[in-house]
């Protein structure tokens, strides 16, 4: 191990990430930290559900009793650290399940607890805000079910300057668990902008688990057999620049198309991805082959924040409730829409009879539906509804089971469960709040440590000077190829916003990429789903581009009706899109040529 080196481990990337994940990674040699993610605006809200109904729950149940019950006597004894946000809405209650197990194991191991970012108590002052994002006015406070800021790094690397061995925390930026292993073991301070924005992609490329290592990726074949996947590690220096790796003898792959597009994932403006503790520049980053399976990652730069904390409230509105249906043969796509607008019409006219408004939202998508060259077809429907009383929504669902005598023939699907029920629509409320207004507290095995959060000053970020693509050369003969051949893609979420990110497969396909995916493409090629505007973000240092969709994705969340209401597929539609090339590149690649 390169010396002065901090490796740390990505075990987790959400609440109900496999368990393997922390025996694996305490096989590699040197492991220094584990880090696990598990949270995410929909887990908060559940969690804060969990909590009403037990004040002891509200946290990840798992990250105790199948992360950390198994493996506490290898962590003791290695010496290796943790840090996890599995506290969610309750993480004093998450320490307090960790240490009874600890003290039952007769295990030295010292347990810190930052909290601070639970605002739900603080609703009504914040009734005057308007969501960042839409402008909507704040909801009333008894539809709220959680309101946490996202607080940053220093609480945690404060706790382990304290002593801890493991520091739980509830709501923090995703990267900010890794961030605070970099400042406590190198002293970076508050100032240290670069640093701190490349320790927080170190974190960006560790959070969500095997994304980094093969997982979720456009060559997923490469990747071997997926079961067997290893996890991210970061090799991490000083100075901030770091390798990503992964466990010998665990299948996945670690190139510069795995890790750049986890680098892509869901960033937004890569030149504006704002953080409690820094705002990092991303354009510029670069990636390099440095043996198999090992990227060098460099590059990262960094401004000071801005003195405000992201807040995101959680907020019950209405109820929701869906089926999917398969249907074969001949016109199968209309057999299946007749069928679902026959139950909407039996549930709407009872609603009318009842005097009961309308649903709020309905939707029907029907997917696949290729003849099999006899006319035979197969679908899928799915069929879904949203309306403020629970009961309209049963009554949906009891209406289109009840049709499926009357059904045009072809109608099949997975039985045993009995009818879905209705189930709430959480709604996600984004909003700025002055860090100063958030007190932190820091306890280590339940005795205050006396943190003092000093909050950076107040600032309006000014955004870099946004770097140009290159005008493509005149190549001669132009052919038409699929994205796919010429770059790598991935795509997410950010509430209701879809990302895309692209990254070429050479250096020379970027202009040709970038002439090609232009804003009116995008937005035509997404009009189904499109609801705002199209932005495009250069990122030269990898020769790739981020899409940003605003108002794509149906609200978001479980507030999306839809089937893919994250925009997990959208990178698949992007990548079957035809791009203009000149042939003497595309030759020149078969032939080997970079």
């Amino acid at each position: 191990m390169p010396a002065g080196k901090l490796v740390i481990g990505g075990a987790s990337g959400f609440w109900g990430e496999a368990p393997h994940a922390t025996a694996q990674l305490l096989r590699f040699p040197g492991l220094e930290f584990l880090v696990y993610d598990y949270l995410a605006e929909i887990t908060m809200s559940i969690m804060a559900r969990a909590r009403m109904k037990d004040a002891a729950l509200g946290y990840a149940t798992d990250f105790v009793s199948d992360a950390m019950a198994g493996n506490l006597s290898a962590i003791a004894e290695n010496g290796v650290k943790v840090l996890s946000n599995a506290g969610g809405v309750n993480p004093r209650s998450c320490a307090q399940a960790l240490c009874k197990i600890i003290e039952e194991r007769g295990l030295d191991l010292k347990v810190a607890v930052v909290e601070g970012d639970d605002l739900t108590a603080r609703a009504a002052e914040f009734s005057d805000r308007r969501e960042m994002f839409d402008g909507e006015a704040f909801p009333d406070a008894s539809r709220i079910a959680s309101i946490n800021a996202y607080l940053g790094a220093f609480p945690v690397a404060a706790a382990l300057d304290a002593g801890a061995d493991i520091v739980v925390t509830g709501r923090c930026a995703d990267s900010a668990l890794v961030l605070s292993a970099c400042i406590h073991r190198f002293g970076w301070t508050a100032q240290d902008f670069d640093r701190l924005a490349a320790g927080s992609l170190a974190g960006h490329l560790l959070e969500c688990g095997p994304q980094s290592t093969g997982g979720n990726f456009t060559d997923w074949e490469q990747s071997g057999d997926i079961a067997e996947i290893g996890y991210p590690v970061a090799l991490i220096g000083p100075d901030g620049d770091f390798d990503i790796t992964k466990p010998a003898d665990t299948s996945g792959i670690v190139s510069r198309a795995s890790v750049g597009e986890q680098l892509l994932y869901e960033i937004g403006d890569p030149q504006a991805y704002i953080l409690p503790d820094v705002i990092c520049d991303f354009a510029s980053v670069t990636l390099e082959q440095a043996g198999p399976d090992r990227i060098s990652v460099s590059g990262a730069k960094g401004r000071p924040p801005t003195g405000r904390l992201k807040v995101s409230a959680t907020f019950m509105d209405g109820y929701r409730a869906g089926f999917v249906f398969q249907f074969n043969g001949r016109d199968a796509r209309k057999k299946a829409r007749a069928f679902v607008e026959a139950g909407l019409k039996r549930a709407r006219s009872r609603l009318g009879a009842l005097g009961a408004p309308d649903y709020s939202e309905t939707a029907i998508e029907l997917f696949g539906g290729r003849p099999d060259g006899t006319g035979n077809e197969e679908i899928s429907v799915k069929a879904a509804v949203r309306h403020a009383d629970a009961r309209a929504v049963g009554l949906f669902l009891k209406e289109i089971t009840g049709c499926a005598l009357a059904t045009p023939p072809g109608l099949h699907f997975f039985t045993g469960a009995g009818r879905p029920k209705p189930s709430p629509v959480v709604r996600l409320f984004s909003f700025l709040i002055e860090a100063g207004a958030v007190p932190v507290s820091v306890s280590l095995d339940d005795t205050d440590i006396g943190y003092t959060d000093t909050s950076p000053a107040l600032r309006d970020d000014a955004t870099p000077e946004r770097p140009s693509a290159d005008t493509p050369s005149n190549g001669g003969d132009l052919v038409t190829c699929r994205l796919e051949e010429l770059a790598w893609a991935r795509s997410g979420d950010k509430g209701n916003d879809a990302n895309i990110g692209v990254m070429a497969r050479r250096d020379a396909y970027l202009p040709w990429i970038w002439r090609s995916l232009t804003e009116a493409l995008i937005a035509e090629t997404f009009s189904p789903f499109l609801d705002g505007s199209v932005e495009r973000f250069l990122l030269p240092g990898i020769h790739g581009m981020n899409v940003v969709m605003h108002n794509a994705l149906g609200g978001g969340g479980v507030a999306s009706l839809r089937n893919d209401a994250q925009g997990k597929a959208f990178a698949q539609t992007l990548l079957a899109l035809p791009i203009e090339i000149p042939a003497a590149l595309v030759d020149h690649a078969a032939s080997g040529g970079r």
